[in-house]
């Protein structure tokens, strides 16, 4: 999504009486005049060096940020003349935004901000970056790592201290092991001297050295990092520590033993396919996992100390790496924006040893991975001084993860389509512009998104018959899929009192009932069907009437406690009569 288009789908929620105070983002500030022009103009300038410095924003100006409704556009005495006039007399190096009117009564301004090549600070110096939706000031040393990652300067590439000789046989020996197994090319490096195996895979600088990401991955630690990961595992997320590890060893076997103390602790929830397959949902999925790591290890800042931490429960997995996100990349843009790896040589060695996806849209991956297990999406936070990745494990939905299964391959490698799934799980409807901060894109890319959805042959959704033949139209999940998701799709869930007085008088009315019939008239799927006789013939309500023990065959009547019917029912089944 542009920034011009989040500040008028903001705007536009304003409006229909939500706070503007609640939809500012890391890339959207709202502000209003102060009583001194000079004091709002300075405010102004403040608020696009740090969106200049990030990831570039959009400041709306003439905007109560407290108020809902009509009432918060309040709207601004200045001009966009004088905007753009005094940002960039109180900016240094100078800088240039563009401004345009949303409203001329009141006067709401849009002052966009793209990001920038320069650090700018104001004039008395102070540099600030935009960190979540806040303005925080960057110190020397930050600067001239925002500096450098502007300039494309690739710590990961240059020479290291180590030498060769430095090597750790052990980390050899497992990159060689990692290459052998691959399905491509790559399988030829493992067979490569040590020099020539890191050259090919892009540890060496161009005179031969050894730079620091091949350091990073196959030399000991140093006294600047002592410890690559520090893991824990607890039976709940409050608890004590049940086990400790620090692992100071050459980076990849740091990654490979984290994989493995997190993978030996996984919990597998078996799921039956209708095809007859069987699948076993771990409490993280290790494609997920496997991505958020590798991510951890390429983007975090080596020049920060400490260690990468994980702190791993049952129903929580969390991964923190020291230093802020790459710049120009936020929460809110990370799906969709391009690769921009802190460390380009080091990400490249991470992926040619297939520790990581080789296209660099792991991110994706992790989305993907977790909703087909019918978990929750992965939350991303991040400030200046670290970034976490923290992945919600626990009993998953085994109703999406079964829809999931049986969608083509192609729609369950789609994030847009998973994404769009999960939402209508929570919600009837989305439109383009609610979909489009979901799925990090703009309003139109998203209504395209939906029209695919909502034609053959994918026909996950249909547009609602109130929304007509709008431009853009309002969506639902289709009764089909609505049907086989069952319990999944929060809003179609029929209480237990409503279900029961459904299928106790079906079976006063006709003496029997199948999985087939609940089915049709529950609108639910045969597991759901299954799970809810199952539940009434634990309680007595129905018993198996039928010689058969399994299958579609299986009949079911009156329990010992299925309940008498009514005075007045019964009146009703004698005249019937």
């Amino acid at each position: 999504m542009s920034l011009r288009d989040e500040a008028i789908a903001a705007l536009d929620r304003v409006r229909g009486g939500e706070r503007p105070a609640d939809l500012e983002s890391e890339t959207l500030d709202f502000k209003e005049d102060r009583a001194a022009p000079g004091e709002t103009e300075r405010l102004l300038a403040e608020a696009a060096i740090c969106f200049a410095n990030s990831a570039g924003g959009t400041v709306v100006l003439g905007v109560a940020d407290r108020e809902r409704g009509e009432a918060a556009l309040t709207g601004t005495a200045l001009t966009p003349e004088r905007i753009r006039q005094r940002v960039h007399e109180l900016s240094t190096p100078p800088l240039t935004v563009e401004v345009s009117r949303y409203l001329a009564d009141p006067a709401v301004l849009l002052i966009l901000v793209p990001q920038s090549a320069d650090i700018h600070s104001d004039r008395q110096g102070r540099a600030f970056r935009r960190i979540n939706r806040d303005c925080l000031p960057m110190d020397p040393w930050q600067q001239e790592r925002l500096r450098e990652e502007r300039r494309g300067i690739d710590w990961s590439a240059q020479a290291a201290a180590t030498s060769l000789d430095g090597l750790v046989p052990e980390a050899m020996g497992m990159a060689r092991r990692l290459l052998a197994a691959l399905p491509d090319l790559r399988r030829s490096l493992a067979q490569l001297s040590d020099r020539d195996l890191l050259a090919a895979i892009g540890a060496l600088t161009g005179d031969g050295r050894l730079n620091h990401g091949g350091a990073v991955m196959f030399a000991g630690p140093d006294r600047d990092l002592p410890e690559m990961v520090a893991y824990q595992y607890r039976a709940t997320p409050g608890g004590d520590p049940r086990a400790v590890d620090r692992l100071a060893t050459p980076g990849i076997i740091a990654f490979e033993r984290t994989m493995g103390l997190i993978s030996a602790r996984q919990s597998l929830t078996p799921l039956a396919l209708p095809n007859g397959q069987r699948l076993e949902l771990a409490d993280f999925p290790l494609l997920a996992v496997r991505e958020a790591l590798s991510n951890a290890f390429c983007h975090r800042d080596y020049r920060l100390p400490g260690p990468i931490q994980i702190e791993h429960s049952p129903s929580i997995l969390l991964i923190a790496s020291p230093g802020p996100l790459v710049s120009g990349v936020t929460p809110q843009n990370i799906l969709t924006t391009p690769s921009r790896p802190r460390n380009a040589a080091l990400t490249k060695i991470v992926r040619s040893l297939g520790l990581a996806e080789e296209t660099g849209r792991g991110i994706d991956r992790m989305w993907r991975e977790m909703i087909r297990s019918g978990r929750p999406v992965p939350t991303i936070e991040a400030d200046i001084h670290q970034v976490r990745v923290v992945l919600t494990g626990g009993a998953p939905n085994t109703q999406i993860a079964r829809f999931v299964a049986d969608m083509p391959a192609d729609e369950r490698e789609d994030t847009d389509t998973m994404l769009i799934l999960m939402h209508l799980c929570a919600r009837r409807t989305v439109t383009a512009d609610q979909a489009a901060p979901l799925l990090q894109r703009s309003p139109a890319e998203a209504e395209a998104v939906l029209r695919r959805l909502a034609s053959d042959p994918v026909g996950l959704i249909e547009r609602t018959r109130q929304s007509g033949p709008r431009r853009k139209g309002v969506y639902r999940l289709r009764g089909e899929a609505i049907r086989k998701l069952g319990t999944a799709v929060t809003y179609h869930r029929p209480s237990t009192d409503d279900t029961d007085r459904k299928i106790i008088a079906h079976v006063q009315d006709y003496g029997h009932i199948n999985n087939r019939t609940l089915q049709n008239f529950l609108d639910v799927g045969v597991y759901q069907a299954r799970d809810i006789i199952g539940n009434l013939v634990e309680r007595g309500i129905l018993a198996r009437i039928s010689p058969q023990q399994r299958g579609p065959n299986v009949v079911w009547g009156k329990g010992s406690k299925f309940p008498s019917p009514s005075p007045r029912r019964s009146r009703q089944m004698k005249s019937d009569q």
